[in-house]
């Protein structure tokens, strides 16, 4: 078999990784085409680790580690994505990767260990740092677009549970914007299909395109986001989803805003 076709099946939730660790499509994507050619430069750059999956984020980690990426200007409907990725100096530390690759990939402390070539205690202490720049964060207040009832009372009680207010729920494309205009929230989380058959990305790009508010998506089926075709969203949430990725997710956007607001 040959390293693309072991590797090919890896690269869709890379690239996941890769844009929320970024905080976009376009730079998380630089980072993940910069590392798949340095490896059609030279296979043999391929890193020996305890699997395939293993060896292609450690290989990413290394490269985002570099200066060299050349990021292109970001292609984005979404304001507050352009500006995150004018801050990408605030957000490649250690700590960011290791939380992301526990509770968005999934990875054990062992395999974070691989990837970041840390001692196993090392990456302990580099996920209760993570742990405290989180702690740190303000409240906001979040409003979710969701049609089925009780996936958006899961979600509502994830926000809660991490300190957030709920601003409201909406179940279509018109109730959502309707709900944005009159609530004002600092964060969407949104489900793709919505109630009445319209796309909850419409619904995005019709109440954000110009607001500098973080976004994260809501889908059963993540790769067919994840195509590079067209613009994207940088935050995806699988369905049935993981309480801890959402909360991640969570975080790593509020990071993103609130680091920007600080650059402001």
């Amino acid at each position: 078999m040959t390293l693309s076709t072991r590797i090919a099946g890896h690269l869709p939730l890379l690239r996941r990784y890769a844009r929320a660790v970024t905080g976009s499509q376009t730079s998380g994507d630089a980072y993940v085409a910069a590392t798949l050619e340095a490896l059609i430069a030279d296979v043999g750059a391929f890193p020996t680790a305890s699997s395939d999956r293993i060896a292609l984020f450690k290989m990413f980690a290394g490269i985002f580690a570099s200066s060299d990426v050349k990021i292109p200007e970001v292609n984005s409907p979404f304001a507050w994505e352009k500006k995150a990725a004018q801050n990408l100096s605030n957000v490649g530390t250690a700590a960011r990767q290791a939380f992301l690759l526990a509770s968005l990939e999934n990875f054990t402390a062992d395999e974070i260990g691989e990837v970041l070539d840390r001692e196993k205690s090392e990456v302990g202490d580099l996920l209760d740092e993570a742990s405290s720049q989180i702690a740190e964060q303000v409240t906001t207040e979040i409003m979710i677009i969701e049609d089925e009832p009780l996936i958006a009372m899961d979600i509502e009680a994830m926000v809660e549970d991490l300190g957030h207010t709920v601003s409201g729920i909406a179940r279509t494309h018109s109730e959502a914007v309707e709900l944005f205009n009159r609530t004002s929230p600092k964060m969407v989380l949104a489900d793709i299909q919505l109630a009445d058959g319209s796309s909850g990305i419409d619904a995005v790009n019709d109440i954000l395109k110009t607001a500098d508010i973080p976004v994260i998506f809501i889908t059963a089926f993540p790769e067919k986001l994840l195509t590079g075709e067209r613009p994207e969203p940088a935050f995806l949430v699988t369905k049935p989803f993981d309480p801890q990725m959402v909360k991640a997710l969570i975080s790593q956007a509020l990071f993103f805003n609130e680091s920007e607001s600080e650059v402001a």
